[in-house]
């Protein structure tokens, strides 16, 4: 039997996101009177770990205490959260490949390290109600990615085996989180991170286009 469960990231595999992140993040920094960071393809190796992890990294160099994190993440977060659609969109052929998986019977979820605010903000936004069979983003008692254990919630809910599941992400963390929890890593190419760092993280397939992963099925 094939895989009948798909579990992606959102971030740099659904969405491209860089635009709208770079910008809240900057908000953030300028309300605290901090240089914004102004080149926005560096927001590709700021994200991808949680809010905190991503303030502690726009922050200058001995400036990343706790409580400016926090003062920083508060800010950030309100803005992202009322802004987070004003450049994001799917990436090409996202849609059309959630649509041929909803055909084919297969269940597709979302595991982000996004809040789930803003992951179920973005995700209602820009695909049809009903895309999702599961959504969760980063919330209390969960620790990010790559630590499996909201990934098996997700399954749980979708009533799935961690052997019958593909976890499609763009990033190290995401293939080492399908290690983690038992699924298969498919490391997708038109994201945030390179080849290399999905290969030397244990990615199972790559693929350079989002319809590719039908054959994986």
């Amino acid at each position: 039997m094939g895989k009948r469960f798909v579990l992606f990231d959102l971030d740099g595999t659904l969405i491209d996101s860089l635009e709208d992140l770079a910008d809240a993040s900057n908000y953030a920094l300028g309300q605290f009177g901090y240089p914004r960071q102004e080149r926005v393809e560096d927001f590709r190796y700021f994200v991808g770990d949680g809010v905190p992890k991503l303030m502690e990294r726009i922050l200058p160099p001995g400036e990343a205490t706790e409580e400016r994190i926090q003062a920083l993440r508060g800010a950030y977060v309100k803005r992202y959260l009322e802004h987070c659609c004003d450049k994001t969109k799917p990436y090409p052929g996202i849609v059309e490949l959630l649509s041929a998986l909803k055909k084919r019977g297969v269940k597709a979820a979302v595991v982000s390290n996004k809040p789930d605010d803003q992951t179920r903000r973005i995700l209602a936004e820009l695909f049809a109600p009903g895309t999702f069979a599961a959504i969760a983003g980063n919330q209390p008692g969960y620790r990010v990615k790559p630590d499996p254990g909201l990934t098996w919630k997700v399954m749980g809910e979708l009533g799935a085996e961690p052997a019958d599941c593909l976890f499609v992400g763009d990033s190290g963390v995401d293939m080492r989180t399908a290690e983690n929890s038992g699924a298969t890593g498919v490391g997708v190419l038109w994201g945030f991170r390179t080849k290399e760092e999905l290969l030397e993280n244990g990615a199972g397939h790559l693929i350079a286009s989002p319809m590719e992963l039908l054959a994986l099925l």
